[in-house]
């Protein structure tokens, strides 16, 4: 199944028949993944007044209660509302879902006890080519990332050197394999989420972050379009489902 977009002077074939899904599902349990030191999620049958919402256990029907965490449990998407005073829903700020995006890999750099993601790194990898959304892989990439429970780890985070670079650049929806752009403990500065959202300046509400998302070894850096899905949440950040599409020209 061939698609083809036009985006600005070019003319991009896609094969809407192979998509190639990014994101870290939710699955309830000790296999979840987990961060900001939260209790696992939660997939449990709903019992009551002799209702049974499980058909193993008798029921009719299964019928789930599920207790999660966007931040914490799975892939998520999130707007400038995460950070700001007044309320933003990504429901709201977020309008449009096909994104021209590039795939990058980086292996962090140690500074003292952090792994961080500096601007240089960035600049050779992009080479100043403007894209719509950018895809960070980091290395060690393996499928623990599926499973791992981040809380209390110091994960590698984005130095607001590298946000800044991003954001002259234009690319206005950022997706990465961590937990957050930010340094676990940093004492609420969360310099990176307001350099990206040009918080107190001109604000780019339009802008989202993506995190924990998990891109297989066998999908090789590159241009893709992107498919953003965003679960249809009133709130600051909500399930995602990014998927990538192959440029065939």
């Amino acid at each position: 199944m061939i698609a083809t977009i036009a985006h600005g002077p070019h003319v991009h074939k896609i094969d809407l028949a192979n998509p190639m899904d990014i994101s870290i599902p939710l699955v309830g349990g000790g296999k979840n993944v987990n961060a900001w030191y939260l209790d696992l999620p939660e997939i449990v049958p709903v019992h009551g007044d002799g209702f049974i919402g499980k058909v193993a256990e008798g029921g009719n029907v299964n019928f789930n209660r599920i207790n999660f965490n966007p931040h914490s449990h799975m892939t998520h998407t999130e707007c400038l509302g995460h950070i700001t005073r007044e309320l933003y829903s990504v429901n709201q700020q977020l309008n449009t879902y096909f994104f021209l995006a590039e795939l990058i890999t980086i292996a962090p750099e140690r500074r003292g006890e952090d792994l961080v993601i500096p601007a240089k790194p960035l600049e050779l990898a992009l080479n100043k080519k403007a894209c719509d959304a950018l895809i960070i892989r980091t290395l060690p990439n393996s499928e623990s990332k599926m499973s791992k429970d981040y809380s209390h780890t110091n994960p590698p985070y984005l130095q607001e050197e590298a946000i800044r670079f991003l954001v002259s650049l234009g690319v206005e929806h950022l997706l990465v394999d961590l937990p957050s752009v930010d340094k676990e403990k940093d004492g609420g500065a969360l310099a990176s989420h307001k350099t990206f959202w040009r918080i107190g300046k001109k604000e780019r509400r339009q802008a989202t972050i993506t995190e924990l998302i998990y891109v297989p070894n066998d999908i090789e850096d590159g241009r893709y379009w992107l498919n953003l899905q965003v679960a249809p949440f009133e709130n600051d950040a909500a399930p995602s489902r990014p998927v990538l599409y192959k440029i065939l020209n």
